[in-house]
């Protein structure tokens, strides 16, 4: 069985006789990394010895002997099982895809997770060295990517882009982020004693506007409106419990919120762009999420936040009311009304052959009532493989906030216009208020509908080609700023030079039916004055 380098070079540096090192696995929301298929590779097996003790000439060497692979050069045959015994099978491997199980939040994945379970040259380049070692007798990891996009644009205005995403600004190329891991994850296949696990994740580029959290480090986008910013999407701890039930864990912090096919971190997805389903939804949460395997098929989620994209000391916190009106009538109101205890319920099913995977969620419900990101997002996404090349994903979503301010009403533009919202004092990138139908209504509840599919084609063991087809209903043009419906359609390849680089062409063409939405810059305030949009866009991402 192919195993992970970390773990290999463990195993030899410091086990005691008889002890091995843990084999691949990819969990929730982790950098992904190569997974067992050794007859791909075509070179001959590598030793710990051939890398040498240089920690930069070990790095460089790593990343060499991977070339044109697709798994880790390093091999243990007498690694232990990344599986549980009887658990259902692993139905994909990446690469060249991002992900080796159906995709669910919140969690480790149960039962397919070791410890050093990530491929990462940075730690063998450290592997002989003090620290190195003590962090590989810890079970701590550290490695990350480096990903850098661009695109070229029939739009050519600052942000023209948009509501495309993540290639927002036309016709540039950008650093889109760079992230480092710190981590250790719990050993989910063993049953017989409780483990734990910490995530502290750090981004750094333009991708970080997707990520913000109202109340951290949130100046950058909000009163700067930076392009290139910092953020701490993840900082949380699990904790895993084997004998309740099939497995429990309890993970506490910030996470990425548990639905969507897609994830803020480029090695998660499929494609370089984003549908729009995804870049208007929910992305972190913080709060305790409970994660049951009832069976190996039957898995319960159940969480409390609070809320989405806010900080957590933001609950309860009230600011000065400049200009108490009927839209605000108080002399205080809350800071971000939709920090508030929030709820999350998921149920997700397996079948035995794993070939079709179901998982519906609510995330994050509370009253609903408007705050900086305050979704109340009901939906579910679905997974079928056909054959060992062809599969689909299917997602599809309802989301509103209510007691939306109506930008459409006199009454309320000279509220905004005199400072009297929550969200007035933010410069850039306040949230979106309603266009509501009834121009009389002070408030009306905003809601967006999302069907996106994602059929996947693997030609080979380093390739796969995907086809987004999407559907957006922005019915009060809430979420992009347009009150429109979308569609696009968008095909990309991804192609692995080896475990660690990945370069993703695409091409993605969008529409907007009942308004005009792309090439517009909010910054500005300028209005978008097309209903159709081409990008021809691809990054490469380089893993350490």
């Amino acid at each position: 069985m192919t195993m992970t380098a970390l773990g290999l070079l463990a195993s030899l540096a410091l086990a005691p006789a008889g002890a091995s090192a843990d084999s691949a696995s990819v969990n929730d929301n982790a950098a992904v990394q190569a997974t067992a298929q050794p007859a791909a590779n075509t070179k001959p097996p590598m030793t710990d010895a051939d890398l040498g003790t240089s920690v930069i000439g070990r790095f460089f060497r790593y990343q060499v002997a991977e070339m044109g692979q697709t798994g880790s050069p390093i091999t243990d045959p007498n690694a232990p099982s990344s599986r549980r015994d009887g658990w259902t099978p692993q139905p994909e491997n990446a690469p060249p895809m991002p992900f080796t199980e159906w995709p669910y939040g919140g969690a480790t994945s149960l039962g397919v997770n070791r410890p050093n379970s990530v491929d990462s040259p940075l730690m063998v380049a450290l592997g002989k060295t003090g620290l190195g070692q003590a962090m590989s007798a810890a079970h701590i990891q550290a490695y990350g990517w480096v990903d850098v996009g661009g695109n070229i644009s029939t739009s050519s205005r600052k942000q023209g882009n948009s509501p495309g995403a993540y290639d927002y600004n036309p016709n540039t190329v950008q650093m889109d982020q760079a992230v480092l891991y710190l981590e250790r994850t719990p050993d989910t296949v063993q049953t017989d004693h409780v483990d734990w696990g910490f995530r502290v994740a750090a981004i750094y580029g333009t991708d970080y506007r997707y990520t913000v959290s109202d109340g951290l480090f949130s100046g950058q986008y909000l009163t700067n409106n930076k392009s290139y910013g910092f953020d701490l999407p993840m900082v949380y701890a699990d904790i895993y419990i084997p004998k309740v039930a099939k497995g429990l864990e309890l993970r506490i912090g910030r996470y990425i919120a548990l639905p969507d096919i897609e994830a803020q971190l480029a090695p998660n997805n499929y494609m370089y762009s984003h549908s729009l389903a995804y870049s208007f939804d929910n992305y972190t949460n913080t709060g305790i999420q409970a994660t049951l395997a009832l069976s190996k098929n039957l898995f319960l989620q159940l969480g409390v936040s609070a809320g989405s994209d806010t900080a957590f000391w933001n609950t309860g916190k009230h600011i000065a009311n400049p200009y108490p009106s009927p839209l605000y009538p108080g002399q205080t109101f809350r800071k971000d009304p939709g920090a508030q205890p929030s709820f999350t319920g998921c149920l997700r099913y397996q079948t035995d052959s794993a070939r079709d995977a179901v998982y519906a969620c609510a995330d994050a419900i509370n009253s609903g009532t408007w705050g900086y990101n305050n979704l109340q997002w009901f939906g579910l996404t679905y997974y079928h493989k056909f054959t060992d090349k062809w599969h689909i994903s299917f997602e599809t979503y309802n989301l509103y906030e209510t007691k939306v301010p109506n930008i459409n009403n006199a009454t309320v533009q000279t509220v905004v216009a005199n400072g009297g919202t929550p969200f007035a004092g933010l410069k850039y990138n306040a949230p979106n208020m309603a266009q509501c139908h009834d121009p009389n209504a002070l408030t009306c509840t905003a809601k967006a509908f999302a069907l996106l599919a994602y059929t996947n084609y693997q030609p080979s063991p380093r390739d796969n080609i995907s086809l987004r087809t999407e559907y957006y209903n922005d019915e009060e043009g809430q979420r992009t700023g347009i009150a429109t419906r979308y569609y696009d359609i968008a095909l990309g390849l991804q192609h692995w030079f080896s475990p660690q680089i990945e370069f993703r062409p695409e091409v993605a063409y969008y529409r907007s039916i009942d308004a005009a939405a792309f090439n517009g810059d909010g910054a500005l305030g300028i209005a978008p004055d097309k209903n159709h949009q081409l990008v021809l866009s691809g990054d490469v991402i380089v893993h350490f």
